[in-house]
């Protein structure tokens, strides 16, 4: 096969850009942009990427421009060269898309129109005489991907189950973009509401880590009659209960600040940048999908119980299968300024706030700092709190089987 010039790689790349400008925004615009169905309407969803899409990936992968690097620094200014390098070339020869799109399109996917903002969600029933409603949220830099690996261990025990509601966050994979300032995780615990009603459940579970653990909080806060239980594996960074104004803190809890604010220092500027300035990041991130995985992936390997190699947890198509979602929705700023909209409305409770249902807590060890349980049963009806053996921040991902089965004990037991 004949090697392309630089020069002929650009002008392939771009009329193959503009060749499918039109298709994205004609064709299958139910992927990428608000579909003009009728207020609360449910319609069946399949995922199916235009080849073009990927050709464009690709043409744009043997385009990047690597930077240099400090000679053995490996990841600590940042997703380490050699690192990404071999990923990447992987990316372009080995990963398939269609594979991921096919183990998706294996469960029951729908779309939503909530007060007309379309909602992506998979949704499947148990297999067990006793199943109970659990809607999981995820959070950044995840996506709904992340829960695939809980499905059947959630959906198929014959005697107790969950009926899964696995939604796309507003912003995230395939769910629409809301433009208009205020998409916040209280506003979107009022979209998952409307959502599990309109799916004939009343009564339900909510289970949630990072920015999902704050959507889930909102939800049980707004709607305790609604709810059966909370399940979190992460407290919102933004978390305070209310103090009465002469309690002071103690030592475990300043212990805990201080060492919240150290990290914030150490490894918080994707945050800072996320709730600031997240549109000026998006440019570059939106048009380098090189520059979009070492962003995310970074976040990964920092995150994550791997023993100091990202491969101890998550295979190259785990984490390649997820970037690629946030590359072929353009996604990146849209899953980003949640950070902004959060800031505004941080989960700081006032004097009768208090999560009443009952909650559980999975606490795993290379988690990001995480509130003591004192502090944390301020503000919430603690009655079950684990402390796993292995596992971070992506616990759904690294340790499916210790989480799943910390939330199957907490909801059983529930009447």
């Amino acid at each position: 096969m004949k090697q392309l010039t630089r020069r002929e790689l650009i002008k392939k790349s771009s009329l193959a850009f503009i060749g499918i400008s039109l298709p994205l925004i004609t064709k299958t615009n139910h992927l990428f942009l608000k579909m003009p169905t009728p207020n609360n309407m449910i319609k069946p969803f399949s995922v199916n990427v235009p080849q073009q899409v990927l050709e464009d990936l690709k043409l744009r992968l043997n385009l990047t421009r690597w930077p240099d690097q400090i000679t053995g620094s490996d990841w600590n200014y940042g997703t380490d060269l050699t690192y990404l390098k071999e990923l990447t070339t992987y990316w372009q020869t080995t990963f398939d898309w269609r594979k991921v799109e096919a183990e998706i399109n294996s469960y029951p996917n729908f779309m939503a129109d909530i007060d007309g903002h379309q909602i992506h969600f998979m949704h499947i029933k148990g297999k067990g005489k006793r199943s109970i409603p659990l809607i999981i949220t995820h959070g950044w830099p995840g996506s709904f991907l992340e829960m695939m690996k809980l499905i059947p261990l959630l959906t198929e025990d014959p005697d107790f189950s969950f009926n899964l509601v696995i939604p796309s966050v507003p912003g995230f994979g395939f769910s629409g973009k809301i433009t208009d300032p205020g998409c916040n995780s209280e506003f979107v615990a009022d979209i998952w509401h409307k959502l599990m009603l309109e799916l004939g459940y009343p009564r339900y579970g909510a289970q949630g880590g990072d920015i999902g653990s704050g959507i889930s909080t909102w939800l049980s806060l707004k709607y305790s009659s609604h709810m059966m239980g909370l399940h979190l594996n992460y407290i919102s960074g933004s978390y305070k209960p209310y103090l009465a104004d002469d309690e002071k803190l103690s030592d475990e809890v300043l212990a805990f600040q201080k060492t919240g604010s150290e990290w914030s220092a150490r490894e918080g500027a994707y945050a800072h940048m996320h709730a600031t300035k997240p549109l000026t990041a998006a440019y570059g991130l939106n048009d380098s999908p090189v520059g979009l995985c070492a962003w995310i992936v970074e976040k990964f390997k920092g995150w994550s119980d791997n023993g100091g190699y990202i491969e101890n947890t998550f295979t190259k198509d785990e984490l390649l299968a997820n970037v690629t979602l946030y590359w072929i929705t353009q996604t990146i700023h849209s899953s980003m300024r949640i950070y902004n909209e959060n800031s505004k409305k941080p989960l700081v409770f006032k004097e009768n706030d208090y999560v009443k249902v009952p909650v559980a807590f999975a606490q795993f060890p290379k988690e990001l700092p995480t509130p003591p349980q004192s502090y944390v049963e301020k503000g919430f009806n603690i009655q079950s709190w684990t402390r796993m053996p292995a596992g971070g921040h992506f616990a759904a991902v690294e340790q499916p089987e210790l989480l799943s089965k910390d939330i199957i004990n907490f909801f059983s037991g529930l009447d």
